[in-house]
């Protein structure tokens, strides 16, 4: 270092001696913070985490920001608002869904594939398929599904019409499941917070009088049967065997029609 060329001029005393204090200060400033710096996928991390331990009614840019330990105001240089945060989650959650090449000889387990992994990743984070009911299609990563799953069921002959149908019945029957799901556990607790188990609904049924409700008491076991999960699959299943391909469809039939 001793042979390099002085500068035009040397430092003050006073100069070199404010630099110096001034990379003391800094090296003090983040040791004594550690934060790392507010990201959108630390914003997310956070939302994510909240959710997932509190539900979806837990979720604010305030208890974000708390989460990061930054004010709300930090957040929106990221985020613009809280319904673009939604956007973001369920966009996140969009994208961790595989979507296979279309199989005509299987695709209806495909398309339940799909809906079955979209279902797990909502009920990760209680009542987070609330924003999905709201959100206008413009995410890019939900549009990927959509995709994926019209091109699934053109592959196997089924008509475009009803095949773009059945996939809103389908992103829609989902979102409303978990939905539901939601409302019946406590995610910070684990409690069931249904009004009635299956125990109770089964003892109310058989108090009914047969005369009047014949055909609920003569199937209580049909009525109250089946776990969750079970129903989810005989529902959509039970959509897509609607869907004949290769046969005309997505028109309602009127009187008038031959």
């Amino acid at each position: 270092m001793g042979n390099g060329r002085a500068s035009d001029r040397a430092e003050t005393h006073d100069e070199w001696a404010a630099k110096i204090a001034a990379l003391g200060e800094s090296g003090r400033t983040a040791s004594r913070s550690g934060k790392a710096p507010i990201t959108v996928a630390r914003i997310m991390d956070a939302a994510f985490g909240l959710v997932e331990s509190e539900g979806f009614d837990a979720l604010t840019m305030r208890r974000v920001a708390a989460a990061l330990q930054t004010g709300p105001a930090s957040l929106y240089a990221h985020v613009r608002n809280k319904a673009e945060l939604d956007e973001l989650m369920i966009s996140e959650v969009c994208a961790r869904v595989t979507v296979p090449e279309p199989d005509p000889a299987r695709w209806t387990e495909q398309m339940l594939d799909i809906c079955r992994e979209l279902r797990d990743e909502y009920l990760r984070y209680p009542g987070i398929s609330r924003a999905a009911l709201a959100a206008a299609p413009n995410s890019l990563d939900a549009l990927r599904l959509s995709e994926g799953m019209l091109t699934i069921l053109l592959a196997a002959g089924v008509p475009p019409q009803s095949a773009a149908w059945a996939i809103d019945a389908a992103f829609l029957y989902v979102s409303a499941y978990c939905f539901e799901v939601s409302l019946r556990h406590d995610p910070a607790s684990g409690a069931d917070q249904r009004v009635l188990d299956r125990d109770a609904l089964v003892e109310r049924y058989r108090m009914l009088p047969g005369d009047t409700f014949p055909s609920t008491v003569a199937h209580i076991d049909e009525l109250t049967s089946g776990e969750p999960h079970e129903r989810f699959d005989f529902t959509l299943t039970a959509l897509l065997g609607g869907l004949a391909p290769g046969t005309p469809r997505g028109r309602v039939g009127s009187a008038g029609d031959g």
